[in-house]
């Protein structure tokens, strides 16, 4: 039985924590005898969460056995940690199998020296604050996770419940995983280098609505001529006053985000069906299979073929 301790502090992030709780308990529900899930504070007095919960802790962080995978959540507390529980983080941090955070659960990390010469993500709102902080940290701000040996560092929130996934998979095999995934009604595997942000969501919503419109169309059609000039058409504008407008108020340039959509769309196809390279390229926009290969290198470090290997479930079976 894998021992799961999380560590609990005032002000934390409850998802951080309930989220990956749910998926080891959903688990150890599926497998008797997988998990035992335990909390912790530094005192073992409850603590009041981000959003106004009390949560009960089984321990105080002096008395709790020792993890097999040891949990630190994020939320507004780990701005302001007491130095005490900082201190056991080092000492009792390496002592884990796993290491694991949720979001800004890596400040404490880091603040132990846990993350130094290692690869690691955080929220996306604070990986420029944890890079300058802790410069002996590789800090990546785009995969919602990141696995370095046996530490574990994932983004804001639901990507906890990711990353929790990914370890039952790990450690109980694949139809285990998706049977707790079904459960809580989540996709089973978002792999850990899918964004943190959508095409979408990393674009700005653009003010006027024959922009949006463009927005929305090259999501819905990203097969489609999406050239400057047919975009500005669309949306009834001069080529050049269209690009100038779009960059100033998505924040990239209709190229950059036509880019992001059609690489986002072929990874779901690759991920999700067993469509052949040719066919996925052509549905994506790619005028070849080459131009998607060099695509997927550029932006993620592999060729499609060993993308899909990696990623897709189907592979896993």
């Amino acid at each position: 039985m894998r021992t799961v301790l999380v560590v609990l502090f005032d002000d934390v992030q409850s998802l951080d924590v309930t989220g990956p709780v749910e998926v080891f308990a959903g688990a150890e529900a599926a497998r008797a005898g997988s998990y035992r899930i335990l909390t912790a504070s530094l005192d073992g007095a409850p603590v009041r969460t981000s959003s106004g919960l009390t949560l009960v802790p089984d321990h105080a962080l002096a008395d709790a056995p020792a993890p097999h995978t040891l949990l630190v959540p994020g939320g507004a507390g780990t701005r302001h940690l007491d130095p005490h529980l900082t201190d056991w983080l080092r000492e009792h941090g390496p002592r884990a199998e796993r290491l694991v955070s949720v979001c800004t659960g890596a400040i404490p990390l880091a603040a132990a020296g846990l993350l130094d010469g290692r690869r690691a993500t955080t929220h996306w709102a604070y990986c420029d604050k944890l890079a300058r902080d802790h410069p002996a940290i590789d800090v990546d701000p785009d995969p919602i996770y990141v696995r370095d040996g046996q530490v574990s560092t994932s983004a804001g929130v639901t990507s906890g419940i990711d990353l929790a996934l990914a370890l039952v998979e790990e450690d109980l095999g694949r139809e285990a995983a998706l049977m707790v995934a079904r459960y809580l009604v989540v996709f089973l595997r978002r792999p850990g280098n899918q964004a943190q942000f959508s095409a979408q969501l990393a674009a700005q919503t653009a003010q006027r609505e024959p922009l949006r419109e463009v927005q929305q169309w090259v999501t819905e059609h990203p097969d489609a001529d999406l050239s400057v000039e047919s975009l500005a058409t669309r949306a009834r504008l001069s080529p050049r006053h269209f690009a100038r407008a779009f960059q100033a108020e998505t924040g990239m340039t209709p190229g950059r985000y036509v880019e992001r959509v059609r690489l986002e769309h072929a990874r779901r196809l690759m991920e999700d069906t067993a469509d052949g390279i040719e066919e996925i390229s052509r549905t994506c926009g790619y005028r070849t299979p080459e131009a998607m290969r060099r695509a997927f290198v550029r932006s993620l470090g592999s060729a499609p073929a060993e993308y899909r290997r990696r990623f897709s479930p189907a592979s896993t079976r």
